[in-house]
């Protein structure tokens, strides 16, 4: 009779790209159960909101995650805005779409870069990391910064952008298309990296909705809960958006709804500039939060719906701010992707799921 043996995985690990710890049940080279932990980097931002006014917090909101940066400082002062009754112009609404979707395209190909490490693939995880610098180079053309951007305000955008600078990010991303092409092929033909993703850490339909999944780890079970659907915010402009789903569950389905996530964001982005309307991109706010009044928003984050709340309380302090982070909602799901897996899939199984501790603590 085999012997059970708990062997602990992480914070510190060559793989991991977050500090999560897993308390590994293994029998021979199985995985039985695996017992995630957090608590390595809580930080108390939430906390902040008592000594920074609602104005300030943008940026505070905005360091929750430096991949996903730009859609935290968009979701929380579209929160705001919602509790204070503000009406943005129509040209923030684009622009904030856009760099939106700029933030998507650049976390999914580092993320493209992570797994390819994940399963031994070290050229293909430079290709990625090296076609993600020009992605950057977008967001320092348009905001001055590459990870952090402080280009949101509450009643829109800090800056407008020029229609050169707009036609250049088209012509770049235009240029990407090309190499972007290569990588998928390599990601969804390639024998050997179809080997390695096919059938392991399957999570099914049911199982993904009755762990309340989100995002890309919840459509590759075609679990189709994208928030853009919703038409909120300026996602309502769009002609048509149709989330992209697999069926299979494994972790080949997560990578494919991301790999094509990126070219739907591309022509997302193509999209919005070339209908954006003129005007300006900023409503002055004045007053305060009225005491008692709450308001609560959804954004599609990379990794999948996050969700807002704020509450005021008649000054310019909030009385409550609250994230709830799409990583934790889909612990559980990745406790279920791991059982039962090989021991050597583990690094490769929680890559595909792509958590952020640094989002989940805050």
């Amino acid at each position: 009779m085999s012997k059970q043996t708990v062997i602990p995985f992480g914070p510190q690990h060559p793989v991991l790209p977050e500090p999560l710890h897993l308390d590994l049940v293994v029998e021979d080279e199985t995985v039985i159960e695996a017992v995630p932990q957090i608590g390595f980097v809580h930080r108390g931002l939430e906390k902040l909101t008592e000594t920074k006014d609602y104005n300030q917090f943008v940026y505070i909101a905005e360091r929750i995650c430096g991949i996903c940066a730009f859609g935290h400082s968009m979701g929380y002062a579209e929160t705001v805005e919602r509790l204070m009754g503000v009406e943005l112009p129509k040209r923030a609404e684009y622009l904030r779409v856009i760099l939106h979707e700029l933030s998507r395209v650049h976390s999914h190909i580092l993320w493209m870069g992570l797994a390819a490490d994940a399963f031994g693939f070290e050229s293909l995880f430079m290709h990625c990391w090296r076609l993600r610098e020009r992605v950057l180079d977008c967001f320092e053309m348009m905001t001055g910064g590459r990870v952090i951007f402080s280009s949101v305000v509450v009643g829109g955008m800090v800056r407008d952008q020029s229609a050169s600078t707009l036609e250049h990010l088209l012509s770049t991303l235009e240029g990407i298309k090309d190499e972007y092409a290569q990588l998928c092929n390599s990601f969804l033909k390639d024998k050997s990296v179809r080997n390695r993703l096919v059938g392991v850490g399957t999570i099914s339909h049911e199982d993904a909705v009755k762990y309340g999944m989100v995002g890309p780890f919840a459509r590759g079970s075609a679990v189709n809960n994208d928030i853009r659907c919703l038409g909120n915010g300026g996602y309502r402009y769009l002609s048509d958006f149709q989330a992209i789903t697999s069926t299979d569950g494994d972790c080949f389905a997560r990578v494919e709804v991301r790999a094509k996530e990126v070219l739907q964001s591309i022509d997302i982005i193509e999209e919005m500039v070339k209908g954006i309307p003129e005007g300006d991109v900023a409503v002055p706010v004045k007053g305060m939060p009225a005491a008692g009044a709450m308001a609560c928003n959804a954004v599609e984050q990379p990794r999948g719906e996050c969700y807002y709340f704020a509450q005021g309380n008649g000054t310019k302090y909030l009385e409550r701010m609250r994230m709830r982070t799409p990583t934790s909602m889909n612990l559980a799901g990745m406790a279920t992707a791991l059982a039962g897996c090989d021991i050597a899939d583990v690094n490769m199984i929680v890559l595909t799921i792509d958590p952020c501790i640094s989002c989940t603590e805050r």
